[in-house]
Formats: structure tokens, sequence, C-alpha cells
């Protein structure tokens, strides 16, 4: 399998060494809940939730929430920061691996932050794939695609993670004809790393 390996992953979680996570939900996310674009009561999805920021604040604000990691670590930390908010926020966390995942039933929404940039871009169309079939037609995918373009991109270099999600390839991989895309431009959030994050908001067709 092209790119990072489970082991790759889990190290991560397991020394600490996740430089990408804020230590809270992405700023976007309570943007979106104050704009009511998602709705309590609503099925929403989680891939590659990390150690569960975004879930705890989606549960907190009344969604049915479920998150997926591929590292047993990350699920293990999601669930030790959902559980320590038990009085607040329910929601549930699963291991599995988003590229042969599949929900019991269409969901109404996706929150993609780190799953695509995480992924080698070999595996973006059968992600894209996967996301465009656990939606359901007029759900959405919130989506804060990684803008980290590195200068070996001149020469052809794939390089990451975070893999750079560039707008044109993105679009190719959510077409027009399976998803409505609003008009640009789209909002950016600076990143500690020095990355830039897009926020897009497409409904499924």
């Amino acid at each position: 399998m092209a790119g990072p390996s489970q082991d790759f992953w889990q190290q991560r979680f397991v020394s600490g060494q996740i430089p990408w996570d804020r230590g809270a939900a992405h700023p976007q996310l309570a943007l979106w809940l104050d704009q009511g674009l998602i709705d309590p009561g609503l099925s929403l999805l989680v891939p590659g939730c990390g150690r569960g920021h975004e879930l705890l604040a989606l549960a907190q604000a009344g969604v049915e929430v479920l998150g997926l990691d591929y590292a047993p670590a990350a699920v293990a930390l999601a669930r030790a920061q959902l559980e320590s908010h038990a009085g607040s926020a329910s929601g549930r966390v699963e291991q599995a691996d988003v590229l042969s995942w599949q929900p019991e039933m269409a969901l109404d929404a996706v929150y993609e932050q780190t799953c695509l940039c995480a992924l080698h871009p070999d595996h973006w169309r059968r992600y894209a794939d996967q996301l465009h079939g656990w939606i359901k037609p007029g759900g959405r995918l919130f989506a804060l695609l990684m803008q980290a373009r590195r200068d070996s991109a001149g020469a052809g270099v794939v390089e990451g993670p975070p893999y750079h999600c560039d707008i044109q390839a993105v679009r190719a991989l959510f077409p027009s004809d399976r998803w409505h895309w609003p008009a640009p431009p789209y909002s950016g959030h600076d990143h500690a790393q020095g990355w830039t994050e897009l926020a897009v908001v497409l409904t499924r067709i």
C-alpha cells in the first residue's frame, strides 16, 4: 500500500509526535455549528478522527457522531476523551480502514479534515468514491483541504503526509455531476505548521 502504514500512524500517536494536532477542535467547525450548517440529530462521520477533538465538539452539540481511525492508539485516545465528558457528550469510535469500511446506512454528513491529506494520492480515487457512497443524496461533505505544496512538487515529487490537496485535483475527485460546489473564493485557515486549509462545503447530488 502506497503511503504511510498503520504502524507509522500507531507510533506517532503512541509517542505523541502529532504536530498537526491543535489540542482542540478546528475553529472552522465552530463556525459551521454557529451557522447552523450542522444540526443536532444529524448522523455525521469523522474519518481519521485522531484524538477526537472534533468528535467531542460535535457530540456536545447533539450530533450523532462516529469517528474512525486506522491507529489503535488514536482510537483509544478518542474514546478516552469522549468518556471523560460522558455527562455532556456521547459518540462512538471505531478502528477501521476508510478504504474498505461501510456504514450500516447512508449518512447525513461527513467532516473531512485530516483523512484525505493523510492518504497517499494513489488512494484518493477510492476514498472519494467511498465518501460519495457513504453520504445520502442531499447530504454534505464538510471539507478542510490541506494546502501543503512543497518545492519538490515542481519536479513531480509526491511528498507527505500531509499531502497537498490541490483544488484542481480535488475538483476532479469530486466532480460537479456528483457534488454541488459553492462558488469560490473559499476561506482559509492558517496552521501552526505553516500550512493552510481551505474550508469548502460540498453537497452530494
